[in-house]
């Protein structure tokens, strides 16, 4: 039998059965992991220059991946880089497979809300200081070795820090000039500055559904290339 007739066979055949074509299967079905957990959050973009994209997340069904919802998302004013060799300071989102320690907010955790959620107070920052030992920490009150040029103060990002969940890149244990600072919070009025942001309603549903007991994480890459989400 000629290739293609086989493949039209083959297409045909998944069709009957009810199965997706591979090209077809739900994004997470293609990709190399998934952390493990029954919940995924993909965030992913046409290609590493681009400044938009698409954010879904997805629940683990009878050994399905099923859609629970997506928005538009907006990534780094520069794009996207690999995170294992990401450079702090540039602007770029990173790359690659996270878990998501906890939730924070200025503003109280929509209904529904199960993951550990901190609330923003007045004096909490976020170390962004690389001579610092907290670097790549909630820091309340500021840490003396963390001078606030290098840090986030985080009651002054009213807008995109209402809501937000902290993304594992680089925390467990913090490469200095790697990066710090990365989440996942409501729309500024622009790109971010290597954070993903969704809209205000679309982050208020995500806490609201991300259940830690099912091990939500959040895998970030392009469509395709050596970023792609696929290899993640």
């Amino acid at each position: 039998m000629r290739p293609a007739v086989a493949a039209a066979v083959l297409a045909a055949t998944s069709l009957l059965l009810g199965a997706a074509p591979p090209d077809r299967a739900p994004l997470p079905e293609r990709m190399a992991d998934t952390g493990g957990g029954t919940q995924l959050i993909t965030a992913e973009a046409s290609d590493t220059s681009s400044t938009t994209g698409t954010v879904t997340w997805w629940d683990r069904r009878d050994g399905r991946w099923v859609e629970a919802g997506s928005a538009a998302a907006r990534f780094g004013a520069k794009g996207l880089t690999e995170g294992g060799s990401r450079t702090q300071g540039t602007n770029t989102t990173p790359t690659g497979l996270y878990d998501l320690p906890y939730a924070f907010g200025i503003e109280e955790a929509p209904d529904g809300t199960t993951a550990p959620y901190r609330r923003v107070r007045q004096d909490s920052w976020w170390c962004q200081d690389n001579e610092s030992r907290s670097y790549n920490r909630w820091t309340e009150p500021l840490a003396a070795d963390c001078r606030a040029t290098e840090a986030e103060h985080l009651v002054t990002y009213g807008t995109q820090y209402a809501y937000a969940y902290v993304i594992g890149f680089n925390y467990a244990q913090p490469v200095r000039e790697r990066g710090a600072g990365i989440f996942l919070h409501v729309n500024g009025q622009g790109p971010t500055a290597g954070c993903v942001s969704v809209p205000r309603d679309a982050m208020r549903r995500i806490l609201a559904w991300a259940d830690p007991g099912r091990g939500p994480h959040i895998a970030i890459g392009t469509t395709s290339g050596p970023t792609a989400i696929t290899r993640y």
